[in-house]
């Protein structure tokens, strides 16, 4: 049986933009529902900037390309995490991807002191925090201070208890069958 929605009574009769949503899971598709929220309040005439946690590089992130054809602002942290000659994904977490994810949080307490954004999309800021790079606490510390009226949205697997509560939406990716597990690679257009 699906379970029921829950029913946030802190948000009931709420007008505007201002709220938190969440997408996790380990389903495909939480970036591209980001990237499709982005499209959506720029067909709105809304000012959007984005922040890529942890997915450094440009070689695997081909919708950049049209994020700089639509005049997003948009920022990347973290190291390419993709051996060039290998294309085998690195899972180790070092100092740089430690640094790399507190220059990601500075850029977004960067965004919120400007308050210029109706949409900010952190990427990859669930999994990063899982993965020990960014410290809980501190994430739920910098998103109390976004503006009243800005949207927030946050990506990634795994994403913490605490970002659920704080959360408006939480939307949960859900994997049933995917054709990695059958050995075809990831493909440009996509996938990337």
């Amino acid at each position: 049986m699906e379970k029921q929605p829950i029913m946030d009574e802190r948000i009931r009769g709420h007008k505007g933009l201002g709220l938190v949503s969440l997408f996790t899971g380990h389903g495909r598709g939480k970036t591209t529902a980001g990237l499709g929220t982005v499209v959506r309040a720029l067909g709105a005439g809304k000012n959007v900037a984005m922040v890529y946690f942890d997915k450094g590089g440009d070689a695997h992130y081909s919708e950049r390309k049209i994020l700089d054809i639509l005049g997003v602002e948009y920022y990347v942290t973290g190291r390419d995490r993709i051996d060039p000659v290998t294309n085998k994904f690195d899972f180790t977490i070092t100092e740089e991807d430690k640094s790399e994810a507190e220059r990601g949080l500075c850029l977004v307490q960067d965004i919120f002191r400007r308050n210029e954004h109706d949409l900010v999309v952190l990427d990859e800021i669930n999994s990063t925090t899982n993965l020990g790079m960014l410290k809980e606490e501190k994430i739920i510390s910098v998103i109390a201070e976004k503006p009243e009226s800005m949207e927030l949205l946050l990506t990634g697997r795994d994403a913490p208890e605490s970002f659920k509560e704080i959360s408006h939406l939480v939307t949960e990716m859900k994997l049933e069958k995917h054709y990695f597990y059958s050995g075809v690679q990831a493909r440009e257009g996509i996938d990337y």
